[in-house]
């Protein structure tokens, strides 16, 4: 709990030990603690994945970490029951074609922003983070370009219908919403500079404006989801609330000196996220933890 959830560093762990209880622990302890928990904690791991693969909306993130002086990714899949995390050397797609992850055959509904590699798994249905939107649409604005703020005017309008993403709009307003949307795409379709060629076989150089346009054209429905449907949410900060600890845990540590470190981190937080979910203790629940017992969390009804 010091280590992994406070981010106290080694040293001063051993001092607080020493002031509160008159002992010594060392550096070689403490790690191996942390390695029986990631070891222990394998079926509580194994189900939250489950708990994840069943659920209506799971939220997907990522963020880069220092891990022996290498990049690697920490991505996080969770709801508002379950957090999910795992380290890998990779960002993209083959990170989630590993064992730890559950999106090559999730079916339900993703929620992500609009980095292309998310798209690449079709079975499931995917719904843009609205506040991503909101936050390129206010750079655009404050730059002068009318359509950008006329787009978040209506996406905060639609947000504030739907009771602020916690349901959705009546069908029958739906062809309208649909016509303004289009209507002012058209407008930033004018306003924006065309997509200019520097070489015959290159690739087309075009402004962030135009390129907004183009992803909200492309993912019109996605974009639109959580006016559609009731259980899709407006934004996808559940997901980066989950994986902000992490930079708290670097600018003590800087980094991890070692994979199996950084993979003990991510179960071990992942555990206490989903404790602490439960409305649970943590400190409590990994305690039966290590005394072999299943923990309490798990008789919370959803």
């Amino acid at each position: 709990m010091l280590h992994q959830q406070c981010c106290v560093p080694v040293n001063k762990i051993q001092q607080l030990f020493h002031d509160f209880f008159d002992m010594s622990i060392n550096e070689g302890a403490i790690y191996g603690y942390q390695r029986m928990a990631y070891l222990r904690l394998e079926a509580e791991q194994a189900y939250i994945h489950s708990g994840l693969q069943k659920s209506k909306v799971v939220h997907a993130d990522e963020s880069g970490i220092r891990v022996a002086q290498q990049l690697h990714w920490l991505h996080t899949l969770g709801n508002d029951r379950f957090t999910l995390q795992y380290v890998h050397a990779k960002r993209g797609y083959k990170a989630h074609v590993d064992s730890e992850s559950f999106l090559p055959t999730f079916r339900n509904y993703l929620v992500h922003d609009f980095w292309s590699m998310y798209f690449q798994f079709d079975k499931c249905r995917h719904a843009m983070c609205g506040a991503h939107i909101l936050r390129e649409l206010n750079a655009l604005s404050e730059q002068g370009q009318k359509w950008a703020a006329k787009f978040h005017r209506f996406l905060l309008d639609l947000y504030y219908q739907s009771d602020y993403g916690r349901s959705k709009i009546p069908k029958r307003t739906r062809e309208q919403v649909l016509a303004k949307y289009q209507k002012i795409l058209r407008a930033a379709d004018k306003e924006e500079p065309p997509a200019v060629y520097q070489y015959a076989k290159g690739r087309a150089k075009k402004s962030k404006g135009r390129n907004l346009l183009e992803r909200l054209e492309k993912y019109k429905e996605q974009v639109l989801a959580f006016a559609w449907h009731e259980i899709v949410p407006f934004t996808n900060n559940l997901a980066e609330r989950d994986i902000r600890p992490v930079k708290s845990k670097l600018k003590v540590a800087g980094c991890f000196r070692a994979l199996h470190g950084a993979q003990a981190y991510a179960r071990i937080h992942s555990f206490i996220s989903t404790v602490r979910k439960h409305q649970a203790n943590p400190f409590n629940e990994l305690v039966r933890i290590f005394q072999g017992e299943i923990p309490l969390y798990r008789a919370v009804t959803t």
